[in-house]
């Protein structure tokens, strides 16, 4: 009498079954799957090579040559890999995946797209002997199948595509045989938007005839918000109040409007009586406000500039502007003495180089200095200004 063998269909090797089950599961695929272009992730640029990131440091550290993998983190403080290396080869994979309709979610404060997220299955032999590797976060998926043939803008010479970027990869709980071995992935996905990681995928939006030029946003966003600085630079030419349209009264010594005749000769300052710098001399703002002064002079009167006061044909009541200060001054001649009346403090709300005072001088200096050896543009963000030191 003999003992029968314990029956039991796992295996601790994968054996001649996995196989069997393996090849038929993968034909299914190659039946019933559609091709996918995969682009390969290779891991973040060398950044000594590209000098995104200015010099190492303990949250960026600098990685080359072979240290350089899939596995490295560029930046160690917000875990992000920027600048991202993608293949230039496009592998073909197969997939199956459910095709949802793509509704909009209108039950909150705004419209969302509720299935933006995407669920591909992928047979784990295949696709690994196809890219080397398993798939990872990071990798990009074009559908060929799902091109957009039909643009409503007629100028686009291209098909526009359909991106995903892989942000998970699990064993699918179908992709189970009788074996208890695993055959299948579960690949989740994100529609992939145009954003620095993926400029090796699509390309720049700003170039021109690049993939990201069709399929962004970016250009007619810009258009948009230039269009609408443009408007409020129409309506709002400059910062502060504008008060050169009302008539500006002349002051006397202790801030008062002067209600007597103000053009006399015996009011106006000489040489034969005390010379008062507020005689005479028009309030410096109408409100009392800051930020109202444009150095302008008031009530329409004619004013020369420079960067030094005239010495000859000046009389009294005359105004200058010296354009060598920052802010520029207007000043009035009082028969004596240069009095100021204003600094020119309204500028334009947009940032550019034609704003004159300190502040916006400091931040529009594009010029580049030395700073612990390293040359450095001054004009840039903080992100770039503040690194994290080693407190060692």
């Amino acid at each position: 009498m003999y003992d029968m063998p314990r029956l039991s269909i796992f295996k601790p090797e994968k054996g001649n079954d996995y196989k069997f089950f393996d090849r038929n599961i993968n034909e299914m695929f190659q039946v019933g799957g559609t091709d996918l272009h995969l682009h390969k992730y290779l891991g973040p640029y060398d950044q000594g090579d590209t000098n995104k990131d200015g010099p190492a440091s303990p949250s960026q550290p600098r990685v080359t040559g072979s240290d350089l993998n899939e596995t490295t983190i560029q930046d160690l403080l917000f875990l992000e890999n920027r600048d991202r290396k993608y293949s230039s080869d496009i592998y073909t994979v197969r997939g199956i995946y459910n095709v949802q309709d793509a509704d909009f979610n209108l039950s909150q404060f705004g419209m969302f797209l509720q299935n933006d997220t995407l669920f591909l299955t992928v047979h784990l032999n295949d696709i690994v002997e196809r890219i080397g590797r398993k798939p990872m976060s990071g990798d990009v998926i074009e559908f060929p199948h799902m091109k957009e043939d039909y643009s409503l803008d007629e100028s686009v010479p291209i098909a526009l595509k359909r991106y995903y970027v892989v942000e998970d990869v699990n064993r699918a709980a179908e992709g189970f045989s009788q074996t208890w071995w695993p055959h299948l992935l579960r690949l989740k996905m994100k529609t992939l938007v145009d954003s620095q990681e993926f400029r090796d995928v699509i390309g720049d939006a700003t170039t021109e005839g690049s993939v990201a030029s069709y399929m962004s946003t970016y250009n007619r966003e810009k258009t948009i918000n230039d269009q609408v600085v443009a408007q409020a630079e129409q309506d709002a030419p400059k910062a502060g109040f504008n008060y050169k349209q009302y008539y500006v009264a002349p002051i006397d010594e202790r801030g008062n409007i002067r209600t007597e005749n103000v053009n006399t000769e015996e009011q106006r300052a000489s040489s034969d009586n005390t010379v008062n710098a507020t005689i005479d001399t028009p309030a410096s703002s109408h409100y009392g406000f800051y930020l109202d002064g444009d150095g302008v002079a008031p009530n329409g009167n004619p004013a020369g500039f420079g960067i030094t006061f005239p010495t000859t044909g000046v009389d009294t009541g005359d105004y200058f502007l010296r354009t060598d200060f920052l802010p520029n001054r207007l000043f009035r001649y009082d028969g004596a003495r240069w009095v100021k009346i204003e600094d020119s403090v309204r500028i334009t709300t947009t940032n550019n180089d034609s704003r004159g005072n300190y502040k916006t001088g400091f931040v529009n200096n594009t010029t580049e200095s030395t700073i612990n050896g390293l040359t450095v543009t001054q004009r840039q963000s903080l992100t770039d200004a503040l690194k994290p030191k080693a407190d060692n």
